[in-house]
């Protein structure tokens, strides 16, 4: 059974780091169930173990150091952040398949509110095609990323997870080149036009969690 957990209020980053190493050991040595846990935080940067200094280019919030997957990304009032907890062993211990049905849920999850969430070759994360905006130089239509995605395993079991904008004040993303992309975007489902709220959003995740992962591929693995 997978724990759901949801705060209220700001939840301190370090703190929310110090909660999921612990959690993380429990579910590994048996001591505790997998979780997802649902937070917001205050604004903030998070650097993964991909980022570049030269994508922070104006700090405006305090800096993580984290050692999650991906580059600078930012957290904030109005952004639902997705911890997830689980035992990737016990799921096929495929990080790319666990990556991408990650990355299929928020699309289920988006579809909840009539929203096509992509992905696209090269870039984790789902985003929104916006025909309505102009294209970039080179005649391509821009994207906009509603939703990033950056984790880490432990003995198998994942940490950190990833976060889903619902109306966090975008311009707080100025001061860094989100995952390192240049020329997109990024949007949220305010942004967008809908109405949504985060209770809404967690409706929504939790409608769709079982549904996509007991149908991601599952490969069986030798204990030995």
């Amino acid at each position: 059974m997978v724990e759901w957990i949801i705060s209220d209020g700001l939840a301190d980053y370090a703190d929310a780091v110090d909660v999921m190493e612990k959690r993380a050991a429990g579910i590994r040595d048996g001591r505790m169930s997998e979780a997802v846990w649902l937070v917001e935080h205050p604004p903030l940067y998070t650097a993964g173990t991909s980022a570049d200094p030269r994508d922070l280019k104006a700090p405006l919030f305090p800096v993580h150091q984290t050692h999650r997957g991906g580059q600078y990304t930012y957290h904030g009032p109005g952004q639902r952040v997705v911890y997830v907890m689980l035992d990737v062993a016990a799921r096929g211990r495929d990080v790319r398949q666990f990556v991408q049905t990650l990355e299929g849920w928020v699309i289920a999850a988006l579809a909840e509110f009539n929203v096509t969430g992509l992905t696209r070759p090269g870039r984790v994360g789902v985003w929104i095609e916006r025909p309505d905006k102009p294209r970039l130089p080179d005649g391509m239509i821009r994207d906009d990323k509603i939703a990033a995605l950056g984790i880490r395993l432990r003995k198998w079991v994942s940490f950190h997870g990833l976060s889903i904008n619902v109306d966090p004040d975008l311009a707080h993303y100025d001061g860094i080149v989100p995952c390192g992309i240049d020329g997109h975007g990024v949007t949220s489902l305010v942004d967008l036009g809908l109405p949504v709220t985060m209770a809404d959003l967690d409706v929504a995740l939790q409608k769709t969690f079982d549904q996509v992962f007991n149908a991601a591929p599952q490969r069986s693995v030798s204990a030995g």
